[in-house]
């Protein structure tokens, strides 16, 4: 699978969030491609306030793959860059690749505002590609934020 796809996949999660929830979506692939877990934004329907689609996508792929908690050789595609919380969770399973459309300047944890997943003091650093169908993926931020601006 291209990184295209992967973010296709995780554009195509972000479509099971709640009218009330930004819809972001996350997929975790394992190293032969198979799909492990997939979802979306949960905050709002959830009252949690951990319930990003990355996280519950690693909590559900780790369920599945069969080592633990440990996502070694996987890839995290999500519509949205990662925050803190999201790149230190994806940092801490292990995750290889992280690939993810549209920048987020004010909270981004993965280039943007921050670079945790690229700390050198870290002993685990994924490889990373941002900016993928960066313009499909805004284009669903801004279909969900504009007419709450009004």
């Amino acid at each position: 699978m291209t990184d295209e796809d992967l973010v296709r996949a995780a554009l195509s999660a972000a479509e099971e969030a709640s009218d009330l929830d930004v819809p972001i979506g996350a997929v975790v692939y394992d190293a032969d491609g198979r799909e492990l877990a997939r979802a979306a934004n949960a905050r709002e329907r959830s009252g949690d306030p951990t319930a990003h689609a990355e996280i519950l996508a690693l909590r559900a792929a780790a369920q599945v793959h069969g080592d633990g908690w440990r996502l070694e050789g996987c890839t995290l595609a999500v519509t949205l860059e990662p925050c803190t919380m999201c790149a230190g969770a994806l940092v801490l399973a292990r995750v290889e690749k992280v690939v993810f459309g549209a920048w987020e300047p004010k909270t981004g944890a993965v280039g943007s505002l921050w670079d945790v997943v690229r700390d050198q003091r870290l002993t685990h650093r994924p490889q990373v590609r941002g900016g993928v169908l960066e313009q499909e993926c805004s284009s669903v931020l801004r279909g969900f934020f504009e007419p709450r601006r009004l």
